[in-house]
């Protein structure tokens, strides 16, 4: 079946369907029958709209959701900054920290688990290219926690939309809008100012994240390929209303802020966990990757990795992308005559890319490994290491399976992506070794033909003179 065999079960309840106008009720009747805000909201609730995109945005690009709530979000006391000389993921001028702009590929070793954390104080900015006050631009996250959130503490971004994607644990996010359960192999969105809070209920988790700072991610066209394919919309879950009550004063709760790139904190004499009731298409959402359905080719060459595109953050150029994220899941190669693994390639797009279990079928070297991760830059050449171009230039193309117990993933974008201090220097991580061990190898296999047919002077010039003159159009005497 094309579904996980997650090792911790599933404990919630979800909404099926991706981009779908929902409503769900924890109380039944808390919704208004046809209205939005009516003067008395059912069971003496608060009405507040929560809006993902400009009240004017095309219809088919709105996005927005009517909360059904016990107190507003505004009631908390005014915004402090907090660790501010430790907490800075926007290098520029917002702050002290820099972004180094290299063109050298980088690949790091596995990242380390940390249990003196929680998820806030877990992020770590590792690459990213825009300014969150721009709404432009994305930023590439590791988190590594081993401690819950205080149960008086929610936590939200003003930046972007979060793509998580756990490597090791498994989160319990409560949101405002319910409850997800995310494992690895699994993948959750939570979009821009929805509060939330997570729990660690297997212990320490490590993972991934790519900041979404414009836009919101979407399903890619599928064009030729038809109706359904890759990720089919049906598969992505969204939450069902769940609240908590604790309003008489007796508890203050911690309200975490990133905005810019810092970190704020307000107080607050109640849970920020208390919708009752929702509806809208603004909303958090997880996605089980081993439901995907890919695409491959089924008589020669090796497509595009665009085929592996779960979602997309398109610019303001449609098909080229602020962020795709794409896997690479288990799947049958069978193209006739073919190097099957990913080609050599430069590209204008930025390429990071990690591992969530097994070994990438294009870097069997051993290098690039579960939690670890690599970065190739924009025109940065790339492609399989020496090892498995020898290997994959010899094989017996018949039918095969790879990937067997592996995901690898990449987030990819249009920008010319920054690596921060802590990750090319602070983290430790980077292997020295990266291009010597996966390019250098590599050797000429070039052989001339017996007798050789130069078209164009190829070759036939003695290195300090003049080629050969038929072969040049514009020559003169």
């Amino acid at each position: 079946m094309p579904v996980t065999e997650f090792k911790v079960p599933e404990k919630y309840k979800y909404q099926n369907g991706f981009g779908s106008y929902r409503e769900t009720e924890a109380v039944e009747g808390a919704l208004p029958i046809g209205a939005n805000n009516p003067q008395k909201p059912p069971y003496g609730l608060y009405n507040e709209k929560l809006s993902g995109t400009a009240f004017t945005a095309p219809r088919c690009e709105n996005q927005q959701t009517w909360l059904q709530r016990i107190l507003p979000a505004s009631a908390h006391a005014p915004f402090q900054a907090r660790e501010s000389k430790t907490f800075d993921t926007n290098p520029g001028i917002h702050g002290k920290e820099r972004w180094h702009q290299i063109p050298n590929q980088l690949r790091w070793d596995p990242f380390d688990l940390d249990e003196t954390v929680d998820w806030v104080h877990s992020l770590h900015l590792v690459a990213g290219a825009g300014d969150p006050t721009m709404k432009s631009g994305l930023g590439i996250f590791i988190f590594a926690a081993g401690k819950d959130m205080d149960p008086h503490h929610a936590f939200y971004s003003a930046d972007g939309d979060l793509l998580i994607v756990p490597q090791h644990g498994v989160l319990d996010i409560q949101t405002e809008l319910g409850k997800l359960l995310v494992r690895p192999n699994e993948i959750c969105v939570i979009p821009r100012g929805i509060r939330h809070r997570v729990t660690l209920p297997e212990g320490p988790v490590r993972g991934y994240m790519c900041e979404l700072y414009q836009g919101h991610f979407q399903l890619p066209d599928l064009g030729p390929i038809g109706s359904n394919g890759l990720a089919n919309a049906r598969d992505f879950q969204a939450p069902i209303a769940a609240f908590c009550e604790d309003h008489d004063g007796s508890n203050e709760y911690t309200l975490l802020a990133k905005f810019s790139g810092h970190l704020f904190a307000a107080k607050q004499k109640h849970t920020p966990f208390d919708v009752v009731a929702w509806h809208g298409n603004y909303y958090p959402y997880k996605y089980d990757l081993g439901r995907f359905n890919t695409i491959g080719s089924i008589s020669y060459d090796h497509p595009d990795p665009s085929i592996f595109t779960v979602l997309t953050a398109q610019s303001d150029h449609p098909g080229t992308a602020i962020a795709d994220f794409v896997i690479f899941p288990p799947r049958w190669l069978v193209a006739e005559d073919t190097f099957r693994p990913p080609w050599y390639h430069r590209n204008t797009m930025s390429e990071f890319m990690g591992l969530i279990h097994g070994q990438y079928d294009a870097k069997t070297g051993g290098g690039f490994q579960p939690a670890g991760a690599s970065l190739h830059n924009v025109m940065s050449a790339h492609g399989p290491d020496a090892s498995t171009h020898e290997k994959a230039s010899n094989a017996d193309l018949k039918p095969m399976k790879v990937g067997e117990g592996s995901m690898a993933f990449m987030f990819e974008s249009s920008l010319m992506v920054g690596v921060t201090e802590w990750g090319l220097n602070k983290c430790a991580k980077v292997q020295e070794g990266y291009n010597a061990e996966s390019w250098e190898p590599l050797k000429p296999h070039f052989q001339r033909p017996t007798p050789a047919k130069l078209v164009n002077g190829a070759g036939g010039a003695v290195p300090g003179e003049i080629g050969d003159r038929s072969q040049v159009p514009h020559w003169t005497s």
